[in-house]
């Protein structure tokens, strides 16, 4: 009984305390790297604002600076996922210093420090997740067991926005390197236009038709374009270019288009 209960514990620390669906364990060898052939140079996605739906509840990619602090809960997931691929379409690593978050842009680094024992890691976003309330970071294996967060599962920590890595960045940049990134991700300006009337009457009825709705605001732009005064309705408050797309992809308006505010 008494192994059978021992073997029982192993198993649960093994798999970690990730909240996602089963996987298929790859394995590793004693050097602890991976059996199957992971591929260093990939074309990786870049950074991200694209809304996503999980289990019926719509979840908006953050705009964050650099500096900017968050308070959560960690967990991590290890073998169950090695080697499948991530919300950004790499290959899971459980031995990379890598994470998921649900709203953090994909490619954003940060230091993330267990409140218990002040040990930090650097990691970069490349999935999505934890999808639990009070968990704000998935760990890998590897970056958990740098916080000494493998026995318990779970840890209070502090993460803290270091800078963003690069389009089709694979490897971590170091702090140094990371005070010349940009600081921050958001590309403001975006609107869609939705109409452009001769008379400001019906620019007023589209805008009071479609004003708040979704959550953006609707505006008139009095414009004049060089033969005559126009009325053009603008759908705005979007924080990139990606967000105001994918809204333009899926909403009714199907001959709207992307604009940018000067």
């Amino acid at each position: 009984m008494t192994k059978i209960i021992t073997f029982f514990v192993i198993a649960i620390l093994f798999v970690g305390c990730s909240t996602r669906g089963p996987g298929v364990y790859y394995g590793s060898n004693r050097n602890n790297t991976p059996h199957y052939n992971y591929e260093t140079k990939k074309k990786y996605s870049s950074m991200t604002m694209r809304p996503y739906v999980v289990h019926g509840r719509k979840y908006y990619p953050t705009v964050v600076n650099i500096g900017d602090t968050f308070h959560g809960n960690a967990s991590w997931y290890g073998p169950n996922f090695h080697g499948k691929l991530t919300s950004n379409g790499e290959r899971y690593n459980m031995w990379a210093m890598t994470a998921a978050s649900k709203t953090l842009p994909m490619n954003t680094i940060v230091r993330v420090t267990n409140r218990r024992n002040d040990k930090s890691v650097v990691v970069r976003i490349n999935d999505r997740g934890p999808f639990v309330a009070t968990r704000i970071i998935d760990l890998s294996k590897a970056a958990a067991s740098k916080i000494d967060m493998i026995g318990t599962g779970t840890a209070p920590v502090t993460l803290k926005v270091l800078g963003f890595a690069g389009k089709g960045s694979h490897i971590i940049p170091t702090e140094k390197q990371l005070k010349k990134s940009r600081k921050s991700v958001e590309i403001s300006g975006f609107a869609i236009q939705i109409g452009s009337f001769i008379n400001i009457s019906g620019a007023i009825l589209t805008q009071e038709k479609y004003d708040k709705k979704d959550g953006y605001r609707t505006v008139i732009k009095d414009v004049w374009n060089g033969h005559r005064r126009l009325f053009k309705v603008w759908i705005e408050g979007f924080k990139s270019e990606q967000e105001a797309r994918y809204y333009k992809d899926n909403s009714i308006f199907k001959h709207a288009f992307i604009v940018k505010e000067d």
